[in-house]
């Protein structure tokens, strides 16, 4: 059973008073089925849309005003953020569990990245494990948090889904060789032939408005990947990390960095699929759209 917030409501409701007006067919009813496709995706990037605007906006007016680091306000408000979707039920406890998880696993991983010298992080901050501001931990689950929402929002189904165990095994595996590709050979190319043949008889089934569409789930990975790396170009751009060759003048992340989102958001993606198991595509007869 698909569960709407209030907003998701006015939104479908608000999209047929649109289509009530408009002439029945043609194009109307595609761009009504577009406009309302945008408006939820923008409604599941909350966490991870408000948490960019208050890096671009710590870039241009600094909290210390306040008496607050930057690193310690944007703390504070994900914290805030945080909270308050829990109290006005836009996640459920066991989203947020899942996307506290998430949010451990990659701190986890930034401190030991930062002791590596992958990438630092500039200013000070009281709210910190060695070299790593708090905050960081909440960009992971800014990801998280989008993957459990639009799970929810799209009444996302399944067709050729692979078996839980081994994609959980696939999760772990890359995982593992974040840390390990420091010290023994780097197994991200096995681990991306891996997620193809894991994957790629997968289609995610999802309902925008009034008809449910499909997309293979590789691409849907790729797709969400690269607005996670146009994300981080944005928090390079702010300073509020950097990568070596940034520190004297701002320079595009790699491309090559594609690739690493691509495998963590996997990560991500089966940790929500703890939450909200892979459903099937129904099998009676429900309208489809390419």
């Amino acid at each position: 059973m698909k569960r709407f917030t209030s907003l998701e409501q006015r939104i479908d409701h608000a999209a047929h008073g649109v289509l009530d007006r408009m002439p029945a067919g043609g194009l109307s009813g595609a761009l009504v089925e577009f406009l309302v496709f945008g408006l939820k995706q923008a409604w599941a990037c909350l966490f991870g849309g408000a948490m960019l605007f208050l890096i671009i906006a710590t870039k241009y007016v600094s909290p210390e005003p306040l008496g607050l680091a930057r690193y310690d306000f944007l703390f504070l408000a994900a914290l805030a953020i945080q909270i308050s979707m829990l109290a006005f039920r836009l996640e459920t406890l066991g989203e947020a569990r899942v996307i506290l998880i998430f949010h451990v696993v990659g701190t986890a991983m930034e401190l030991f990245k930062t002791s590596a010298g992958s990438w630092i992080y500039p200013e000070e901050a009281f709210f910190r494990i060695g070299g790593v501001p708090l905050f960081s931990g909440f960009m992971y689950a800014a990801v998280g948090s989008y993957l459990a929402r639009i799970s929810r929002i799209f009444d996302m189904r399944y067709s050729h889904y692979p078996p839980l165990w081994a994609t959980i095994v696939l999760a772990a595996a890359i995982y593992v060789n974040f840390f390990a590709h420091h010290f023994v050979p780097d197994i991200r190319y096995a681990l991306f032939a891996a997620t193809l043949l894991l994957f790629l008889r997968t289609t995610v089934h999802y309902r925008v408005f009034r008809f449910r569409h499909r997309m293979p789930l590789l691409v849907g990975f790729l797709l969400v990947a690269l607005f996670i790396w146009f994300a981080e170009n944005i928090g390079t751009w702010s300073r509020a990390w950097l990568y070596p060759g940034q520190g004297e003048q701002w320079t595009p992340v790699s491309i090559q960095k594609l690739g690493a989102w691509y495998l963590l958001m996997i990560i991500s993606f089966v940790l929500v699929t703890l939450v909200h198991r892979p459903q099937p595509v129904d099998a009676g007869g429900e309208d489809q759209r390419l």
